[in-house]
């Protein structure tokens, strides 16, 4: 059921965090002037705009796009879902036939890749609402408000810190000779974040009483769960890391490794250093980076103490399922997938682990909504993006979805549910990183330097040197 706030747009401009401003809304009536009230009627035209996503069921967003109309009556949502492995050439082939979204969601690595088909957030959009006016006769009319675009300032107070990082991009202006200036190109709706989760039974029967918080401690737990036979071969894994075709998101756990021991991944003008030494580390055999690759590689390496893990493992989030393996690091997305797979299985989520003496550094893994320089509409577009990102809409989309937020001022209230209460902690030391104009590539790049320390290949420092010359090549 809609609130008093639903029904009273005035109020709902006051209330909404992401339209802080809306005191100086300037309102255009049909009144005394032709001109406005020709462009009264022109702007309260029926019009449909396309939004396209991936993963959301239309349930989690269908409210909001009903409370959204509800302001806008002449605004129709058109809502598609599509396949993640259909969606990139569905957009791109709906672009170029000027068939394609107005509006669609793209992962947060993608924004250099996207910005050329974006349309970046208005200073001030102007958009029709539908009020009840009159003191004795009430009647609908329609107004037009002016409604302030999203600042820097207000997406840096609203939202934890990664998000201005990856959703600001630096743009050329009319004049190509005067500096580039930062515009915002999306907004997200959730953050989801990488998690440890683990068997319950198989670190009890190990005498662990409780979870690894620090990579020394998991390191430790690892040797007493693994159970190798006479041959060497494993028996019983522990964890799944070491290699990549068999764990789930091994680049995001691999990124976050280098991030954690102190890895720079981008110079400020984009460029992958990830290879490179930091002033800390000058004069040690290994740049950080190579540190944290064979620190992963270790745990499928069957010369080292903690080995646990290799390729003829199955998948990682299937042997969790299965209760085969006692540790398993993966998003929130994870957690009904393992309920369906095995609802008797006891297990319980952590933090994933942090070097010890070091700040905490986790990884965030999220979706943007955005808007295509193609749309007819960017004012009413843009409107939407921002209405649904805003504090209220957010949590009615979090609480249909179960997705931790991305908002500093809905972080409290998760920390009180039981599922999201780690996810929503780790969200204040989110961190991503800049991975070009092809995400894919420099993903594969990841895979490839993963796949030589399996293989035998004995210099780490050769092999990320040649990962970052790979993923240099995407940066434009």
């Amino acid at each position: 059921m809609a609130s008093n706030n639903d029904r009273t747009p005035a109020a709902r401009l006051g209330s909404r965090l992401l339209l802080a401003g809306a005191v100086g809304l300037l309102v255009l009536t049909g009144f005394g002037c032709k001109g406005v009230s020709q462009e009264v009627a022109q702007r309260s035209q029926p019009m449909t705009l396309k939004y396209w996503t991936v993963y959301d069921d239309e349930a989690a967003v269908q409210p909001i796009i009903a409370a959204y109309r509800g302001l806008h009556p002449n605004v129709n949502i058109e809502y598609r879902r599509f396949r993640y492995d259909e969606y990139k050439n569905e957009i791109l082939n709906g672009l170029a036939e000027d068939q394609g979204p107005d509006i669609f969601s793209i992962q947060s690595t993608w924004m250099r890749e996207w910005q050329p088909r974006l349309t970046p957030v208005p200073a001030v959009m102007t958009l029709p609402f539908r009020e009840i006016q009159g003191t004795i006769k009430k009647e609908a009319v329609t107004v037009l408000h002016q409604v302030p675009g999203i600042t820097l300032k207000q997406l840096a107070n609203d939202y934890v810190d990664v998000v201005s990082s990856d959703v600001v991009v630096p743009t050329e202006q009319a004049d190509p000779r005067a500096p580039l200036i930062p515009r915002i190109y999306g907004l997200p709706m959730s953050m989801d974040m990488l998690v440890m989760y683990y068997n319950r039974d198989m670190l009890n029967a190990a005498g662990i009483a409780e979870p690894p918080t620090h990579w020394k401690e998991f390191q430790d737990d690892v040797k007493k769960i693994t159970k190798l036979d006479t041959t060497g071969a494993i028996i019983q894994p522990a964890a799944a890391l070491g290699t990549v075709d068999n764990v789930e998101r091994a680049v995001d756990i691999l990124s976050l490794l280098m991030m954690q021991n102190g890895t720079v991944m981008t110079a400020e003008d984009g460029t992958a250093v990830f290879d490179k030494y930091t002033p800390e580390t000058t004069g040690q055999p290994l740049p950080p980076g190579a540190v944290a690759l064979v620190f992963y590689n270790d745990f499928a390496n069957p010369e080292k103490e903690v080995y646990t893990w290799n390729n003829k493992m199955p998948d990682s989030l299937q042997a969790f399922a299965e209760g085969k393996v006692a540790f398993f690091f993966g998003y929130s997305y994870h957690l009904p997938t393992i309920r369906e797979m095995n609802p008797k299985l006891n297990f319980g989520i952590t933090a994933f682990p942090q070097i010890e003496g070091n700040k905490p550094v986790n990884y965030a893994n999220y979706w943007v909504n955005v808007v295509s320089k193609k749309t007819k509409h960017a004012d009413e577009a843009w409107g939407f993006v921002q209405f649904m990102a805003a504090a209220d809409q957010a949590q009615r989309y979090l609480a249909a979805s179960h997705m931790p937020t991305a908002l500093r001022s809905l972080i409290n209230g998760q920390l009180e549910d039981e599922d999201l209460s780690v996810f929503a902690s780790e969200v204040p030391t989110a961190k991503s990183w800049y991975h070009g104009v092809d995400a894919t590539a420099a993903e594969q790049a990841f895979q490839e330097m993963i796949g030589q320390m399996l293989s035998g290949e004995s210099d780490p420092k050769k092999i990320i040197e040649l990962g970052a010359t790979k993923v240099n090549q995407t940066i434009k």
